[in-house]
């Protein structure tokens, strides 16, 4: 407290409250952690990448060189010098985290291209087939789950448990190819693979997605072509997830369906379309959620085989080729994409919580 003369005699002092010291708001504070941790996370996946590519068997040049060229030693010196291959690890890796901080990602060894451009090239790709497969896998996931812990033993439950299981269990290559051999040999309702007809020319860039970039360009017969190319590799990819969200989504349900208020609310003789919507999906949601963000995750950071198969140029068939090629700056490049995928979806995750129980967020 502040006391205040008027300066008369005899006069009354009066007391000024102090200023409080200004609160940061919590949001703040927990996002500036976070920031924090996602540094120190990149900073680590720099160094675990960069010492297990060169811990591996294999050696860059002869990956990435012709016989021919390996019997020259002049072309093999020139390559080393190049690529900064003949200089000491922790000298090539304070170069490459120099670099890094002022935003370069270095070239790829097997492109000629910046890392970033590589990226930005190949991501969008990845992200056209990750949307719709989360979505759908939501949609389709969520309902089927919902419906077999409200039909918990009975037949429905089963035949979903044992559809779930078959899901899980099915390998990603044998699905494409079956899904390849029934829609496109066998019935011919879908093209076999890549992201557009040979009659069309890829859109003007605005996002990288075709569907989107063709839409905003007003060509709307490319735009109706690429979404068919897009039919087979989301089937596949949304198949699987919706196995794995089906039975997460079932056991967080049954869960809350044991719950007094969910007994509460029937006694009281609200409609089962009512508690569904309104208590059971809103308190079952918080483990949903945590299981979408990872698998959306995983799908944003590439699916190899059924990239491969479906011959879409997307983030997964890139680092398959790094890793063949030992292509150092595009497997670290990869890498630290892969990581702040993760650490972004898990903070999007956390957010999450706060919106759906406020208790999380009050905690």
């Amino acid at each position: 407290m502040t006391t205040l003369h008027n300066g008369e005699p005899g006069a009354v002092t009066t007391t000024a409250p102090r200023p409080r010291p200004r609160r940061v708001h919590p949001l703040l504070v927990f996002l500036t952690k976070r920031l924090a941790i996602t540094a120190g996370l990149l900073l680590g996946v720099t160094v675990v990448t960069f010492g297990l590519v060169n811990v591996v068997p294999g050696d860059p040049v002869t990956a990435n060189l012709s016989d021919q060229a390996l019997n020259d030693p002049a072309t093999v010196a020139a390559f080393r010098e190049k690529w900064g291959l003949d200089q000491p690890l922790w000298q090539q890796y304070l170069h490459y985290l120099g670099n890094l901080v002022r935003g370069d990602l270095g070239i790829s060894q097997q492109t000629g291209r910046s890392v970033l451009d590589d990226l930005v090239r190949y991501v969008p790709a990845t992200m056209e087939l990750a949307i719709p497969t989360m979505l759908l896998a939501l949609l389709i996931g969520t309902g089927i789950g919902m419906l077999a812990a409200v039909r918990n033993g009975r037949f429905t439950d089963q035949l979903v448990r044992v559809g779930s299981l078959l899901g899980l269990s099915t390998p990603p290559f044998w699905l494409s190819l079956v899904v390849l051999y029934v829609f496109f040999y066998q019935l011919g309702l879908a093209p076999s693979g890549g992201r557009l007809s040979t009659a069309f020319s890829p859109p003007p860039t605005v996002t990288g997605m075709y569907t989107v970039d063709a839409a905003l360009a007003g060509q709307w017969d490319v735009a109706w072509d690429a979404a068919q190319h897009l039919v087979l590799p989301v089937l596949v990819l949304t198949s699987l997830t919706v196995a794995l969200l089906v039975r997460f989504v079932r056991s967080a349900m049954l869960e809350v369906l044991q719950q007094d208020y969910i007994r509460a609310a029937y006694a009281k003789g609200l409609p089962t379309r009512v508690v569904l919507r309104r208590h059971l999906l809103r308190a079952g949601l918080v483990p949903v959620v945590t299981v979408s963000g990872l698998a959306f995750a995983s799908l944003l950071s590439g699916t190899v085989l059924v990239e491969s198969i479906f011959g879409w140029p997307g983030l997964g068939q890139y680092a398959y080729r790094s890793a063949t090629a030992l292509d150092l700056p595009s497997i670290l490049g990869v890498s630290l994409f892969v990581a702040l995928v993760y650490t972004l979806v898990n903070l999007t995750v956390d957010l999450l919580y706060g919106l759906i129980d406020p208790r999380i967020r009050l905690s």
